[in-house]
């Protein structure tokens, strides 16, 4: 029988036993080198990847929809990374898929889940609270289409495998833990270093918390611990970067992986410090059993910015408050 998948960032349709990966290339250039890094390890593992220019111009998104759709409507199973993607949401109304698995590792997962659960519109948590824009009405026929495909039935299956705590899962969800226990078989033990490194987030590309604030943290929290790298998360702008790099002093690193795979890979530092993210959750899983510390210095309510989603604080809380093995740094003060 036919099988098959696809995802946000990346995915993946097949046909038989052969599966193939589809990446939905974004426009972002850190992300699509991230992925391309991630298209040539899937190789590597015997799979067929596709590369796919989905947002690539005018006509891009109707090429990619025309040449999936066929796989799509053949496919038992669809695996997609990024529920609250647009184009994925879109190319779940073609699919008959009697099997729908999300795999994600993100904190967005958390919500998806706990949204579903409450038959609520499917909105990425930074941006909840705020009115629906005119593209957000255009698309609320697709969106709410979706959102009943993910809802399970007695025709169709629905899974989330994750790293991520849920809770309030739905009747019928399958939850299926991800312990990256081939992370940890293929790559590394990495070498840990004495000093400590600093992991970056978006939240400031967000707008849910002030640039301002975000470098001062940054600043104190390494000279507080020694850190001497600063891992960039991919969405951060390059301005910022360069600030950060000018007042604290930190090595900027970009990575070409995820970090998860980087930290493995080494060296890395024998602190990993953090603010809330998904790194709390999957570093501890990643490195376990090498003696690194994972540590998470949570978001004071004072940084966050005017526009942020009332959902922000509360959210990044229970991100914190949820994951285990890791340990929880007090606030960080103006030097």
């Amino acid at each position: 029988m036919p099988a098959g998948a696809v995802a946000g960032g990346a995915g993946a349709v097949a046909g038989g036993a052969e599966l193939t990966v589809v990446v939905l290339s974004p426009t972002d250039p850190m992300t699509r080198g991230q992925l391309r890094r991630m298209a040539d390890l899937a190789r590597d593992e015997g799979y067929r990847v596709r590369w796919e220019e989905a947002r690539g111009g005018t006509t891009a998104p109707f090429h990619t929809i025309g040449g999936l759709a066929g796989s799509l409507r053949r496919a038992d199973r669809i695996v997609m990374g990024d529920p609250f993607s647009r184009y994925v949401q879109l190319l779940l109304t073609i699919t008959r898929a009697r099997d729908l698995v999300v795999v994600d590792d993100g904190t967005a997962t958390m919500e998806f889940v706990a949204q579903l659960a409450r038959g609520e519109r499917l909105v990425r948590w930074h941006r909840k609270g705020g009115r629906p824009g005119a593209r957000d009405l255009l698309f609320a026929p697709v969106s709410s289409s979706a959102r009943r495909r993910l809802t399970p039935s007695d025709r169709r299956r629905v899974e989330v495998f994750s790293s991520m705590p849920v809770t309030d899962v739905p009747d019928g969800v399958t939850v299926t833990a991800n312990d990256f226990a081939f992370t940890r078989a293929r790559f590394g033990p990495p070498r840990i270093t004495q000093s400590a490194d600093l992991v970056g987030t978006s939240l400031v590309e967000t707008g849910v918390v002030d640039g301002d604030r975000y470098v001062e943290a940054v600043r104190n929290l390494a000279k507080a611990h020694g850190a001497t790298r600063y891992f960039a998360h991919r969405r951060e702008s390059a301005e910022k970067l360069h600030r950060l790099a000018a007042e604290t002093g930190l090595e900027i690193v970009r990575p070409d992986l995820p970090l998860e795979l980087i930290a493995r890979r080494g060296p890395i530092g024998g602190t990993i410090l953090s603010f809330p993210s998904t790194v709390v959750h999957t570093l501890p899983l990643a490195l376990a059993g090498t003696g690194v510390r994972v540590a998470v210095c949570d978001i004071d309510p004072t940084w966050l910015t005017d526009g942020a989603s009332p959902r922000a604080q509360g959210f990044l809380s229970g991100v914190t408050g949820t994951a285990r093995d890791v340990h929880r740094l007090a606030a960080v003060s103006p030097a």
